[in-house]
């Protein structure tokens, strides 16, 4: 469910600035010891205490989420029979690397490095899309189950910057909003291309069974 900016009560703009040795919000980088004894920093997350730190974790999960769609989506192109389907795949790895580059202006606005975190849920989704991948049949079939692996992570994503914007706009974060907004909107009309083209594959499959 998409959170309405209007719901929020905040005192006015808030904008997250990192300084050396403490993360947003006031949580500390601990530094400690590698088996080889040799010191390394190790960022601590900080406490989820105002809006603006929710963001930045926000936009870091999103982030890493972006990133390992970059990496994923190529094999996914690959294991598709169909031609429409591939070039889907592969338009939107072209978007999704803008995405990642939008992520990052984000992350430069409120001051954060867009790294250090990990999108377990977009992990468990190429999981599974890894799986599809390697899944033997009727080649028509396995194009729909890569949709719906696709679809799955399409819809995280809606969601995932639909809160994001909602969070930005409580803040009064407008330049922010326009990016995430730009990449929901691109989300969207994928998902509808996905949409679109499963019921093209369905009615292949209908029209084969029925002769």
């Amino acid at each position: 469910m998409q959170m309405s900016a209007t719901a929020i009560a905040v005192a006015g703009p808030v904008v997250v600035r990192a300084s050396r040795g403490r993360g947003a919000g006031g949580g500390t980088w601990p530094a400690r010891e590698t088996p080889t004894g040799t010191a390394r920093k190790t960022i601590a997350m900080p406490k989820l205490e105002s809006l603006d730190v929710l963001l930045a974790q926000e936009v870091k999960d999103l982030y890493s989420a972006e990133t390992q769609l970059v990496k994923a989506l190529p094999k996914m192109a690959k294991a598709a029979s169909n031609e429409e389907l591939k070039d889907a795949f592969t338009s939107h790895l072209e978007e999704t690397k803008g995405h990642v580059t939008r992520l990052e202006e984000v992350a430069a606005i409120l001051g954060v490095t867009p790294k250090g975190k990990v999108c377990k849920a977009m992990k468990g989704l190429v999981e599974e899309g890894a799986e599809t991948i390697e899944e033997e049949g009727d080649p028509t079939i396995k194009d729909l189950a890569l949709i719906t692996a696709a679809q799955k992570v399409e819809h995280y994503e809606i969601s995932g910057y639909g809160s994001a914007r909602a969070l930005a706009e409580a803040l009064g974060l407008q330049d922010v909003v326009d990016l995430l907004q730009a990449t929901l909107d691109e989300e969207g009309t994928a998902d509808k291309s996905l949409t679109a083209l499963a019921e093209e594959l369905i009615s292949e499959v209908d029209a084969a069974h029925a002769d």
